[in-house]
């Protein structure tokens, strides 16, 4: 299961006692794996995840959340490769089980993918490390397959039929990829396909639901919107007759995660960006407008809550001035 450190498996951070709890019952009902993680990669939040699943004698695979491009630190100079390294000694510290790498954004490159893993597996020769990640842009399968050669354990696919787009890479490519290579998976081709035409008729059945992704989406790469809220954010801009500026929304949600200071975006920090990029397209803002007038606007409960900190503290801190203009006499917790 996911645990979202101290925000379990909600919205808002919760109670110690109730995390703890939560855990224990959950390992008393039959989940052994906890891939325990934190939106904004904030270690207190990830420690008390952690500290609960060990006292619920559960397998702790604590999780770095990707974002950003190690290839390219000039893009994004909060999350360099060196950063990423600094956080997972810090993890591995706590005594884990196992170490997850998380991009729900589908930024993994190829070659980043190469070097991350790689630089891992070179600092920690005997830490098992399971990459999962979505495949919004169409390169997951090459992503995987390069984390697997530069020695990743575990990779997540979904089968043929159910993946790609917002969903994981395909299974039936990946496994044919490697067969009869040194990383060879083992998985009988046959049995993919099996699996798949049963899943390609039940998809059928569930049509009326399906959220219309049809194509990758190569501007993942500039907005950086979560897989899973990719379809969330599509549906609520149809819903709120934003569906016609559904390229509006994508920009808004670029320029809201910059003037948020370029978060670590994953549930519920990815919440955060996308309720702000809505209020943005819907009052006709721009980001300097939004930074120009902050003190004086009306901003959905989720950003306010989050300069105040009740989600944890960004990496490198939250834009200063930005946050008192939206907090103004709210708590602020640092």
């Amino acid at each position: 299961m996911l645990l979202r450190g101290a925000n379990a498996v909600g919205y808002t951070s919760y109670p110690d006692n109730v995390v703890f709890e939560f855990c224990k019952q959950a390992r008393n009902h039959g989940v052994d794996v906890f891939r325990v993680f934190d939106s904004l990669n904030y270690v207190d939040n990830l420690k008390l995840g952690i500290e609960a699943v060990r006292q619920a004698n559960g397998v702790i695979e604590a999780t770095v959340c990707y974002t950003g491009d190690v290839t390219n630190p000039a893009k994004h100079p909060k999350y360099t490769l060196e950063y990423y390294l600094d956080l997972v000694d810090e993890l591995v510290a706590l005594d884990i089980h196992i170490l997850g790498i998380k991009d729900m954004a589908g930024l993994l490159k190829p070659r980043a993918a190469s070097m991350l893993v790689g630089a891992i597996r070179q600092r920690h020769p005997n830490l098992p490390i399971h990459v999962h990640m979505h495949d919004t842009a169409g390169a997951g399968v090459a992503a995987l397959m390069a984390a697997a050669e530069a020695g990743a354990d575990i990779v997540d696919l979904a089968i043929d039929s159910m993946s790609g787009t917002t969903s994981q890479p395909c299974m039936g490519a990946f496994v044919s990829a490697l067969e009869d290579t040194e990383h060879d998976t083992g998985v009988s081709f046959e049995a993919v396909q099996a699996l798949n035409a049963y899943w390609e008729q039940t998809r059928l059945l569930y049509s009326c639901f399906d959220p219309g992704v049809l194509a990758s989406d190569t501007s993942v790469y500039v907005h950086e919107m979560p897989g899973g809220q990719y379809t969330n954010l599509l549906f609520q801009a149809q819903s709120l007759g934003l569906g016609t500026r559904w390229g509006e929304v994508k920009r808004a949600y670029a320029e809201a995660n910059r003037i948020c200071g370029d978060l670590v975006k994953v549930t519920p920090s990815s919440k955060v960006v996308g309720d702000f990029a809505q209020f943005m397209v819907s009052n006709h803002l721009t980001g300097d407008e939004v930074a120009e007038r902050a003190a004086t606007l009306s901003f959905p409960k989720s950003v306010v809550e989050f300069f105040q900190g009740y989600l944890g503290q960004p990496v490198g801190g939250f834009p200063a001035e930005l946050r008192s203009a939206i907090i103004r006499d709210a708590p602020r917790i640092d």
